[in-house]
C-alpha cells in the first residue's frame, strides 16, 4: 500500500469520525430538546392550575389560604408565550410575545393550531396554547449551527493547513533543482575541458574526434539539464514559439535514442503556424519526460503519437502512446511526488512537469485516458501566444 493510499484511507476514516460526531451530537440535542419541551409543557399545566386555583377563592378562602405559591406559578412564567381563548375561540389573555396587536396574537394562535398544539383545557372551559420558549428554539437550531462552526474551522484550518504545505514543497523543490543544476555545473565545466584538451593532443585522429564530437553533444545536453534545474523557481521567461515546430525538435531528439520498433507519429513542423507561449528548455523537458515514460511502458516497440488541436483561447496537445496503461485510479495519483511504478525512480518526473506545466506556462497537464494494456493519453493545454 502506497502513500497516497493509506493517505486516503486516513481522510475517510476521519471524515466517518466527524460524522459520527455530528450526529451523535445532533441526536444529543434532540433527545435534550424534548426534555425541555416537556418540562416547558409541565410547567403550563402548573399555570393553568394555579390559574384555576386562584379562580375558585372567594373572599373567604383568601382570608384562610395562602395564595402566594399560586402568584407565584402565574408570575414566574416570563419565557414560554402563553395564549387563553375562551369557549368562543377569542383571545382573552396572553403573555411573554413579542408583540401584543390583536393581528399578531391571532396569526400565531392559527399557526399553533395548524402545527397541531394540543391546548390545555382549564376547568372554566377556556383553553390554553403554548409556544416554544426562545431557549428550546434555539437549542433546536444548535446542532446545525454548531456543524457550521466546526465545518467553517476545518475549511479554514485544511485551506491554511494546505497552502503552508504547499509553500514548504515549492521551497524544497527550488531548492532540490537549483543545488542539482550547482552541482552538475563543476562536473559539466570539467569534462568540456577534458575534451578540448584531447583535441589538442589527437588532433589527427577521426575516430577519437568523432567519440569527442559525440561527447561534447551529451555535455551540451547535460548543460540544457544544468540550466533547466536553475530555471525552477525564477520569474519564467517566456517565448512565442511555434508549437509544431517544438514538438518536431523534441520528436527527433527522442527518435534517435529510442528503440528501432518504437513508431512516432507526429505533426510535421510546417504544418502551420500556431504559436504559444513557453519557456522551450522547461517545455522540451516536460515532453521528453512524457515521451521516456511511454517508451518505459511499451517495452521497446509500439506507437507514440501527437495531436494538436486549438479553440479560442488554447492550444492542446495528445501524446498517445500504446504500453501498459494507468489503472483508473492512479489518473491524478500519478502527478503526486514519489508515485513511481518502476524499480528505479524517485517518482518525481510527473510532479514536476505538472508544476512547470501549469506553474511556469498557466497551463494544465491530465491524463485524458488510459486503459490497461493499451495505453494511455497525456493532454497538456496552454494559453495562445501572440500572432495565432
Amino acid at each position: 500500500m502506497d502513500i497516497y493510499t493509506r493517505k486516503s484511507r486516513w481522510k475517510i476514516y476521519l471524515a466517518l469520525v466527524g460524522l459520527a460526531i455530528v450526529v451523535i451530537s445532533i441526536l444529543y440535542t434532540g433527545y435534550l430538546a424534548r426534555r425541555l419541551a416537556l418540562v416547558e409543557q409541565n410547567n403550563v399545566r402548573f399555570y393553568v392550575m394555579a390559574q384555576e386555583d386562584i379562580n375558585d377563592m372567594d373572599d373567604e378562602a383568601f382570608e384562610y389560604c395562602d395564595p402566594t405559591l399560586q402568584l407565584e406559578i402565574l408570575t414566574s412564567n416570563t419565557t414560554i408565550p402563553v395564549l387563553i381563548t375562551n369557549e368562543r375561540g377569542g383571545i382573552d389573555w396572553y403573555a411573554n410575545w413579542p408583540d401584543s396587536t390583536d393581528s399578531f396574537l391571532q396569526q400565531q394562535l392559527d399557526r399553533l393550531k395548524d402545527a397541531g398544539v394540543e391546548p390545555i383545557p382549564s376547568a372554566f372551559g377556556t383553553n390554553i396554547y403554548f409556544d416554544e420558549s426562545t431557549v428550546l428554539k434555539q437549542l433546536r437550531f444548535f446542532p446545525v449551527v454548531q456543524f457550521l462552526l466546526i465545518g467553517a474551522f476545518i475549511v479554514f484550518g485544511y485551506v491554511g493547513f494546505n497552502s503552508a504545505r504547499r509553500a514548504e514543497q515549492n521551497r524544497v523543490w527550488v531548492g532540490m533543482a537549483k543545488e542539482t543544476a550547482h552541482q552538475l555545473g563543476t562536473p559539466i565545466s570539467a569534462i568540456l575541458a577534458w575534451i578540448e584538451h584531447l583535441r589538442l593532443i589527437r588532433p589527427d585522429d577521426g575516430e577519437v574526434l568523432e567519440v569527442l564530437d559525440e561527447l561534447n553533444n551529451d555535455i551540451g545536453r547535460l548543460d540544457l539539464i544544468a540550466d533547466r534545474f536553475s530555471k525552477i523557481g525564477s520569474a519564467p521567461k517566456l517565448d512565442t514559439v511555434n508549437i509544431y515546430t517544438e514538438l518536431d525538435a523534441c520528436r527527433r531528439y527522442m527518435e534517435r535514442r529510442a528503440p528501432r520498433k518504437v513508431q512516432f507519429n507526429f505533426p510535421e513542423a510546417e504544418a502551420g503556424e500556431l504559436n504559444v507561449s513557453i519557456n522551450p528548455h522547461l517545455f522540451d523537458w516536460v515532453i521528453e519526460n512524457l515521451l521516456r515514460n511511454a517508451l518505459d511502458a511499451m517495452d521497446g516497440q509500439g506507437e507514440i503519437s501527437a495531436d494538436v488541436y486549438e479553440d479560442a483561447q488554447n492550444v492542446f496537445i495528445d501524446l498517445t502512446d500504446t504500453g501498459k496503461g494507468i489503472p483508473s485510479g492512479k489518473h491524478k495519483t500519478v502527478f503526486r511526488p514519489g508515485y513511481t511504478t518502476k524499480r528505479r525512480g524517485w517518482g518525481l518526473g510527473l510532479s514536476l512537469a505538472k508544476r512547470i506545466i501549469e506553474q511556469y506556462h498557466s497551463g494544465k497537464i491530465f491524463v485524458k485516458r488510459s486503459e490497461e494494456g493499451k495505453g494511455t493519453t497525456f493532454t497538456i493545454s496552454l494559453p495562445k501566444g501572440s500572432g495565432s
